[in-house]
């Protein structure tokens, strides 16, 4: 008889952290982040996938698409020129196993395998909600995403981010899962994707106000505000009078301080950690910060932030 042949194995979960040049100090935190604060980190890949490794963003660049209905210009330099990179891990798994899809500005304080080992009852896709001007009754946040990889095989990011421009697909409704059929998405608890709030049940946080990131505080702003706010259509028509007349962002400005005290202490709590670590060295800081990236006081911050507990 026979040898039996070979089964291929399950591929190991792999958590992606899609990033760009402006936010890959804050990528690297947030590996070490899933890494640190996980039981069993050797049961799962962390791998940060970044915009250069993908030409076809770039090829667009100063080019026209809709974003909820408004025509934006496609611009490779802003701040969150990854999100279209949200929709390639199925294609990177090769159709296989189950994949974390996280932004680069989410740090886990909680162990990831809780959320990445879950039943998905039979679902493609595992997010959480949230209420806004981006949708009346709510919209997905894919900011955060379980997939089960060979449920998406009709995820074809570069196929689907080229229908950005000519006009067959806007990007808010991508982003925001409105063209998948809701039957095939499931919700997880909010603190796996907790905007901008740090509780005893928080699990991720999320510095998704891109405003008051803290390490960007002081710094020039990078990135351009939306243009579409239904309550109140005065915001819209304010900040395209602002852009056309006073240029980008020159309604904001600058950075803010993050008004939570303890989610800057976490965030460089961690940054402290890489640097010990030679996960981020401090000459890549100082590079970071002469290019706008962190701001200029980093080492000032890191020196009066207390170490994290275990």
């Amino acid at each position: 008889m026979g040898e039996a042949s070979a089964v291929n194995p399950e591929p190991k979960p792999v958590v992606f952290i899609h990033t760009n040049d402006r936010q890959i100090v804050g990528a690297l935190v947030a590996r070490h982040a899933l890494q640190r604060n996980s039981r069993t980190p050797d049961a799962f890949e962390v791998r940060i996938i970044e915009t250069r490794d993908f030409p076809f963003l770039a090829a667009r660049e100063g080019q026209p698409f809709h974003r909820d209905g408004i025509t934006r210009v496609w611009r490779n330099d802003d701040l969150q020129s990854f999100t279209p990179l949200r929709f390639i891990p199925p294609e990177l798994m090769g159709y296989q196993g189950r994949a974390l899809i996280i932004d680069p500005d989410i740090f886990a304080v909680a162990d990831v395998c809780e959320l990445l080992f879950r039943d998905m009852q039979g679902k493609a896709v595992v997010c959480r909600m949230r209420n806004g001007p981006k949708g009346k009754f709510g919209y997905y946040a894919s900011s955060v995403m379980l997939l089960d990889c060979a449920k998406l095989r009709h995820w074809r990011c570069r196929e689907q981010f080229e229908e950005l421009f000519s006009f067959q697909r806007d990007y808010m409704d991508w982003v925001s899962l409105k063209l998948e059929d809701p039957n095939t998405i499931g919700r997880c608890e909010d603190e796996w994707n907790d905007f901008d709030k740090l509780t005893p049940q928080t699990k991720m946080l999320h510095n998704t106000r891109r405003l008051t990131q803290p390490w960007k505080t002081g710094l020039p702003i990078d990135f351009e505000p939306p243009d579409a706010f239904k309550p109140i259509p005065m915001y819209a028509w304010l900040m395209r009078f602002g852009r056309r007349f006073f240029g980008p962002n020159k309604l904001i400005g600058h950075y803010w301080r993050h008004p939570d005290a303890n989610q800057e202490r976490l965030f460089f709590g961690l940054l402290r950690e890489c640097i010990d670590k030679g996960i981020v060295t401090e000459q890549m800081l100082r590079e970071e910060m002469s290019r706008n990236h962190v701001r200029h006081d980093a080492f000032q911050v890191l020196e009066r932030t207390t170490p994290l507990a275990a």
